[in-house]
């Protein structure tokens, strides 16, 4: 089978490779889809700790069918899909021909979702919707004003951008490509704020915009956020492209109550990630997944697309079909 192998010192290669054998409680996934993620980007490239040891295969995202199972609760020809759980961190991942993966990590593809549409989900949808879902959970109504998200072109924060108007939240998208902002318009977002232009501020607490947010990026533009969140607002922190240390006060917390909800797709409990796998196919399902698409990658042409999306030149959610 073919498959990206990434060594500690000698990069990426797309290399021949025996089809796994599998053990007990493991099931083999021929797979159709994977996806492009920012973590993946940094796994590939190198410029992430990442891979947990090498070489290993990247691919946190996988959709396909069963060839091969060891438990009876699968059969061959089943269709199925696998985000996180620490596939492509911990053990090979989705971007090879045929992936092995333990049976308790796999989620049957629900009605209403194809391979290929679970895969322009992907983990970065199922990210926005554990957003959502925790934001929900913490008393987030469209009633109380806009949710603004920011990384707003990628996959995370153009998959948020859709659920959250079709749930009928006034959204307030912040970018930093301006050649982007009708194509955002037409996904949802009520407005369009370039990254450049917005002023957060410097005070503990500046004048109280928006009732909640999605954040992808962290560092100085997560702690921008907290200052100007509505009393009892929810940030839901999901990134680190900005930087991985937030430097804030505790006045946004004891002065009017905001929740910040950490998301960490990768480890989500199996009740809720099936629970949630089945919002995104009824509820939650984007309405715009066409447009958020951006198009189809080989094997071959994955470490170039990651360098381009480390340096912010991709946008919306690009697949990649092994075979």
């Amino acid at each position: 089978m073919k498959a990206i192998y990434v060594y500690h010192d000698q990069g990426a290669h797309l290399l021949d490779l025996p089809i796994p054998e599998i053990g007990k409680g493991e099931v083999l996934i021929k797979a159709h889809y994977s996806g492009v993620n920012y973590k993946d980007a940094l796994a590939i490239t190198g410029k992430g700790k990442i891979l947990h040891s090498f070489p290993m295969t990247p691919g946190i995202d996988v959709s396909g069918e069963i060839v091969k199972t060891r438990p009876r609760k699968f059969k061959k020809g089943d269709e199925v899909l696998v985000t996180g759980c620490g596939m492509g961190e911990r053990y090979n991942g989705g971007f090879a021909e045929y992936v092995k993966v333990s049976a308790e990590n796999i989620v049957v593809i629900p009605g209403g979702l194809t391979k290929r549409k679970s895969m322009v989900l992907g983990t970065a949808g199922f990210t926005a919707a554990y957003a959502i879902h925790q934001m929900e959970k913490n008393g987030q109504q469209p009633e109380a004003g806009p949710v603004i998200v920011t990384g707003a072109t990628g996959g995370v924060g153009s998959i948020a951008i859709n659920m959250l108007a079709n749930l009928g939240y006034e959204v307030i998208a912040i970018t930093g490509k301006a050649e982007k902002k009708l194509w955002l318009k037409k996904i949802g977002a009520a407005e369009v704020i370039d990254r450049k232009k917005i002023k957060y501020g410097k005070r503990p607490l500046e004048s109280a915009q928006w009732a909640g947010a999605i954040d992808t990026v962290g560092g100085e533009t997560l702690a921008g956020l907290l200052r100007h969140i509505k009393p009892r607002g929810n940030i839901a922190c999901i990134g680190l492209a900005g930087g991985y240390e937030l430097n804030t006060t505790v006045m946004p917390f004891i002065l009017r109550g905001i929740n910040l909800l950490g998301i960490n797709s990768v480890d989500c409990p199996m009740p809720l990630r099936q629970k949630l796998w089945q919002r995104l196919a009824s509820d939650l399902k984007p309405t715009e997944l066409e447009t958020i698409y951006s198009g189809v990658l080989s094997l071959e042409e994955i470490p170039e697309f990651c360098e381009k999306m480390l340096a912010g030149k991709t946008s919306g959610r690009w697949l990649v079909k092994p075979g």
